[in-house]
């Protein structure tokens, strides 16, 4: 079995530091034997906001926006989620993704990849109470990034440089191994759904 993982860009603002962190993921990614990983931006889903009027634990969508986001999450065994920390929370666009389904989360496996002035730590505990309840098993390897020590400013915030260090590489192969194994261990579950 191929294990297969999104990496779900949490950000749609334009001149996003998100982009650069997911094409870092996916970089270092594309190494990994265990497992194929794809890129899910948002900018590439635009949902309103949540407009479907049944609950998505009932799984009838009645938008078709909301039955082509749920065939994408449902491709997947695990995912990681890129998300920057907005007003000590995950982004908006990025809840509103995710309130959007609910039984295409179930039985997998969670990374989370954030960043923010610091490292979006605030941001990936909200994420892990909401996976909770989605039934997405969260792996404890996170990886934050400093918006002060992993992103150059000296140009501009309109020029902005993702210089990720050593440390958060060896977090992310870290992250990478358990979001793999854990993907690999619900198997069974997401069979028996």
């Amino acid at each position: 079995m191929t294990i297969k993982i999104g990496v779900i860009l949490g950000s749609t603002r334009p001149g996003r530091n998100g982009e650069a962190v997911a094409n870092w993921v996916l970089e270092h990614a594309a190494a990994r034997t265990e497992a194929t990983y794809e890129l899910v931006d948002l900018k590439d889903y635009p949902l309103p906001h949540l407009d479907e009027p049944v609950s998505a634990s009932f799984g009838i969508y009645q938008h078709e926006h909301t039955r082509q986001w749920a065939a994408k999450i449902a491709e997947f065994d695990g995912y990681i989620f890129v998300t920057p920390e907005y007003n000590h929370s995950t982004s908006g666009v990025l809840k509103n993704a995710i309130d959007y389904l609910a039984k295409e989360w179930n039985n997998k496996a969670l990374g989370i990849v954030s960043y923010g002035g610091a490292g979006g730590v605030r941001a990936a505990e909200h994420l892990r109470l909401i996976a909770g309840e989605l039934q997405l098993a969260d792996v404890r390897q996170q990886v934050t990034l400093s918006l002060m020590t992993e992103f150059d400013w000296s140009r501009g915030p309109e020029n902005v440089t993702f210089t990720p260090s050593e440390y958060s590489l060896g977090n992310l192969q870290t992250q990478f191994a358990q979001v793999e194994a854990w993907a690999a261990a619900l198997a069974p579950l997401r069979a028996a759904a």
